[in-house]
């Protein structure tokens, strides 16, 4: 999505998004060449697996709580929290039941 065009309008992030079953859902709020903003829903103990990225990032908490190992350091991210996930190092996502994030990320 480009902001290109788009109409300003306050919007809640607890209900832009919605819980699935069994699921991680997700959805693209800002997506542009130098970075994007992803709003994410995890539902139960779904989470994301130990990965890397190539750009620093950073997690905002929007609602409950989640476990997100960053270089093999464990921090608890809760509603209001942020953390910064630098490039190349290894971190995950395991929610303590459901749990939204806000992720932006910049290309750098």
């Amino acid at each position: 999505m480009s902001t290109e065009n788009a109409v300003p309008e306050v919007r809640n992030l607890k209900q832009m998004l919605q819980y699935q079953e069994k699921a991680v859902v997700s959805r693209m709020l800002i997506k542009n060449p130098v970075g994007n903003v992803t709003l994410f829903a995890f539902d139960g103990n779904e989470g994301l697996s130990e990965h890397t990225a190539p750009y620093d990032a950073l997690v905002i908490g929007v609602e409950g709580r989640a476990e997100i190992p960053v270089g093999g350091v464990k921090h608890t991210l809760g509603e209001g929290d942020s953390l910064l996930l630098p490039a190349n190092i290894p971190h995950a996502v395991n929610p303590v039941g459901g749990f939204k994030m806000l992720l932006i990320m910049i290309r750098g």
